[in-house]
């Protein structure tokens, strides 16, 4: 079968291409730039394009199906071809949809926590060998792609978001997926640009909820009362397991997880947050068989997905972290869960303003108290970023207000940035980085190493 990509190089993109060649399609594709890790990695598997561009002359009726990346733009000279040759073309979510309609689906979704959850089921899936297919969206220890697709597994997971399929398609992906089996981890206000009211963001989970079959499951957060008034709206038949934060304890900086027979886990992940996800991801396996002493043998040694809490370096009595967080509700749980993790500590968090969403002067204001847990706070946001994205310009005084915390300092300068980080003394302290971005270019690693620690 052959499989042609528009905007092959996406980080979503280039894993579906690489899962559909390895399943022994031929697959080829376009993009007019592709950067790394994407690029090293279609080109390990042959399938990176001889030119960057869009090259019409790529398609033609040998072509099965076209798969649609966000990358691309509705006029882009490979779509308009396409649908000039009646091609069949789908986006991302779509053809993921395709290759698992005759498994069950288990998706993911929520605003926060999807790729741990997502991640800690795999980890739990590939340590008891068991046979499934996936879709994450990070890249995993262990996993050599972040989608899996075969003949023989009888069930796929999917992480499910909330954002929109493709160009053409304005509806969000995990709408398509069609979930036998779904997990609702929370809702907080995201993605303002298409969805510019909370109530149009709730109910893109009440749809997702609502498509769930009779004698399906949903697996949800009741300890969020946004997720239970949505769990409420689930169809007849379909059994409902709300979940909460399981008993544990900390001791010498280790969580450990308490079981009824009195025993206890320890884990490697931590935070009230974390210990959600991991109770969520608990009740997914049970759904699929798996009974709970092997899940907690086999996720004991989960270490997290790659920028989710992910520990940079350990430098005598200080420690580096850094995190994907980026919207108030994740800034929240992710600075509350290392000051819970040590509590003795100095804790000095960094977050860069970097979506759409997050630079939005309305949308400031959802900030407010979301790093008040830490001892010292810093805020990056740099102002042509907001330029690029042709928003309403902010200032530093507006992001401080929005905030809320007198500790906070606001930095427009990645220099200065770096600068007023490596002017401290971390001794018993913990430095924490936030943001989906990398605050223009700042190398975490090489500043973990820099950090003074007398």
């Amino acid at each position: 079968m052959r499989i042609h990509f528009i905007a092959i190089g996406g980080s979503a993109m280039h894993n579906l291409a690489m899962a559909l060649h390895l399943k022994g399609y031929q697959v080829s594709g376009s993009d007019d730039e592709i950067n790394e890790p994407s690029k090293s990695r279609l080109q390990q598997y042959g399938l990176l394009p001889e030119q960057m561009g869009w090259f019409p002359e790529k398609l033609d009726a040998s072509v099965e199906a076209v798969i649609l990346g966000m990358h691309a733009r509705a006029d882009n000279p490979e779509l308009l071809k396409a649908q000039s040759l009646g091609l069949k073309i789908f986006s991302y979510p779509e053809y993921l949809y395709e290759q698992s309609k005759d498994k069950k689906r288990i998706v993911i979704g929520g605003s926060h926590g999807k790729t741990t959850i997502t991640a800690m089921i795999l980890h739990v899936l590939k340590a008891l060998n068991k046979d499934f297919d996936f879709m994450v969206g990070s890249q995993l220890a262990g996993f050599d792609t972040m989608v899996r697709l075969s003949h023989a597994a009888p069930f796929m997971i999917l992480e499910g978001d909330e954002y929109l399929s493709s160009p053409i398609d304005r509806r969000p992906k995990f709408h398509l997926y069609q979930a036998d089996i779904a997990l609702l981890s929370g809702i907080a206000w995201d993605h303002i640009n298409v969805f510019p009211t909370f109530e149009n963001y709730v109910e893109q989970f009440s749809i997702f909820v609502k498509g769930i079959p009779a004698g399906g499951s949903l697996i949800y957060c009741e300890q969020d009362e946004e997720v239970v008034k949505v769990a409420r709206q689930a169809g007849e038949g379909v059994r409902l397991y709300p979940y909460h934060v399981p008993a544990y304890r900390i001791s010498n900086g280790i969580t450990y997880l308490l079981h009824d027979d009195g025993s206890e886990t320890a884990i490697e992940v931590f935070g009230e947050h974390n210990l959600m996800n991991l109770e969520g991801a608990r009740l997914v396996c049970r759904t699929l068989g798996i009974e709970d002493h092997d899940f907690f043998r086999a996720v004991a040694s989960f270490k997290g997905a790659a920028k989710r809490l992910e520990l940079v370096m350990r430098k005598g009595s200080a420690v580096v972290y850094k995190d994907f967080a980026h919207s108030p509700s994740k800034l929240k749980a992710t600075t509350e869960a290392v000051r819970q993790q040590y509590p003795q500590s100095r804790l000095i968090a960094c977050m860069e303003l970097h979506t759409f969403s997050s630079l939005n002067e309305q949308f400031l204001q959802q900030y407010n108290g979301s790093m008040e847990k830490a001892d010292e706070a810093i805020v990056y946001f740099n102002p042509h970023t907001i330029e690029h994205k042709k928003l309403k310009p902010i200032s530093a005084e507006q992001v401080k207000t929005a905030f809320g915390s007198k500790n906070l300092k606001v930095v427009t300068d990645s220099a200065e940035m770096k600068k007023i980080l490596l002017g401290k003394n971390y001794r018993d302290s913990v430095l924490l980085m936030m943001s989906s971005g990398n605050f223009d270019g700042l190398d975490f690693t090489g500043l973990a190493t820099e950090i003074n620690v007398q």
